[in-house]
Order: structure tokens, then sequence, then C-alpha cells
């Protein structure tokens, strides 16, 4: 299986149309710095631009899926950095990291192997689909260190678990079992161990399976639905299906519906 190397992640591709990349920092819970969101967004670039691929499994090297910020990087910044800069702490690192997962054309589905706490929970949650370990933990630990929510904690999690159930989980710390975060929403489900790659490519490779302007368009309107009123969300999506009725993919989905066959999409259009 082909494997593409950059500093602190790797990408391979097991499924046709899905690409699976892992974050490569184990011996620092894989903890973002700049260098890491350079490739990310190096990575990401290179994903999208290829018609081959469809969907991204996202994961962690090692035990954990993402401790969220680097502490080691955090301390040395606290001390040198901050009171020369004041620039605060992971600006140019978590921040870009959460956008551009949520603001990629290619549905994500992050398959959560460990610990995914603070920037790393949103980097889980900037996903679209979430799977996790049954040994993974998740929390939202920013307290903890005295800090309020960020890289777009305060955003995902009341839209995925309610407001009060975020509010438990932002001002106490907890750091809760994957069956306990299934339980209340906030991963789509939990396999063993051995399990979570496979499961995660296979749905992957599900989606990836279907026409490429419709899984787009799904993506962006259920993004888009978060901020929506009801007669807006009703007038984009009609918007969107009346695009998508000049395309071959609805021809041959309503053709193979009717002839009882598994319907034959092109690659992704560059």
């Amino acid at each position: 299986m082909k494997r593409i190397d950059l500093d602190t992640l790797f990408y391979e591709f097991p499924a046709e149309g899905v690409a699976l990349l892992t974050l490569n920092r184990p011996e620092q819970g894989n903890g973002v710095v700049v260098e890491l969101a350079q490739d990310l967004a190096r990575a990401f670039d290179d994903l999208e631009s290829d018609p081959g691929i469809r969907a991204v499994v996202l994961t962690g090297a090692g035990k954990v899926f993402c401790a969220g910020a680097d502490l080691h990087a955090m301390q040395h910044h606290l001390t040198e950095v901050l009171p020369r800069t004041h620039e605060p702490f992971n600006a140019r690192a978590l921040y870009p990291v959460t956008q551009r997962l949520t603001a990629s054309r290619l549905p994500v589905v992050a398959a959560i192997n460990g610990g995914a706490t603070a920037g790393g929970l949103d980097l889980a949650m900037a996903c679209d689909i979430r799977i996790a370990s049954r040994r993974a933990k998740l929390g939202e630990t920013y307290v903890k260190l005295g800090l309020p929510p960020g890289n777009g904690g305060a955003y995902f999690l009341p839209k995925l678990v309610g407001s009060g159930m975020a509010a438990e989980l932002f001002l106490t710390g907890d750091v809760i079992t994957a069956d306990r975060a299934e339980a209340i929403g906030l991963v789509n489900r939990v396999v063993e161990p051995d399990e979570l790659i496979d499961e995660a490519v296979a749905l992957a490779a599900r989606i990836a399976r279907n026409p490429w302007r419709a899984v787009e368009a799904t993506k962006q309107a259920l993004k888009a639905g978060w901020n929506q009123d009801l007669q807006t969300a009703i007038t984009s999506g009609y918007w969107a299906v009346t695009a998508l009725q000049y395309t071959d993919d609805i021809r041959e989905g309503v053709a193979a519906f009717l002839e009882k066959r598994e319907p034959d999409y092109n690659r992704r259009p560059q």
C-alpha cells in the first residue's frame, strides 16, 4: 500500500477512494505544533487535488489520538515567547487545523484510537463522523489548565451533545469513556481496538462509492444548517437540488434504481 510521509504525519490509501491520514508524533501524544498544522494543510491540499480521493480517515499513531496542544511547547511559549510577543499560544497551529478540517470538501471520519482531549477532541469534532476505540478517553480539559475552551470546542460540543452536557464537560474538565461518549452522542459508535481502522475505512469507502457532487453538497448543507433558520435551509436545499439535476450522477442513480443494479458513478471531477 502506497504511503506518503511528511515530518509529522503520513497517509496511505487502504481502499478505493479513501485516504488514511495518521498523526505521527506518538511520543508527544500527537500534540499539535506548527509543523503538524502545516503538514496537515499540505496533506489535505494534496488529497483534495486528487480526483481519486473521495473520503478521508484521520487517526493517531500509538496509543493517543491527539492530546491537543503540545504542553512542552506550551511551557516554552509561556516562559520565553509570550513575555516578548504577547501572542496567544498555538494561535498559529491548532486554530488553523480545526478550520482546515471543517472547511475541507472531503468527508472526514475520525478514528479515535486513544486519548482525545482539549484541542485533540476539538480536532475529532471538526471531523464529520467519529468512531472510537473502546479504550479511547475523551475530554474537554481546558479548564484544568486554567483556560476556557478553544479551537472550536465551544462551537462543536453543544451541537453534538446539547448545551447542558457540554457545560458539564467543559466546566468539570472530566475525561469520559468511549461508551459514555457514545451514549451522549459525542461519537457515532464504539468498536474494539483491533477493529477500529477497518471499521472507519469501511465506512469511508461506503461514502466514497456515492456520487461525489451529492456527497460534497450534503457536507456543505450539514455544516450550513447548524447556523441557518428553517426557511434558509429549505431555500438553500432547493437550489442545491436544482443544480445537481443537470449532472450525469442523478440520471445514473435513477436508472440503476429502476434497473435494479448497482450505480456506476464517475470519479470525483477536478
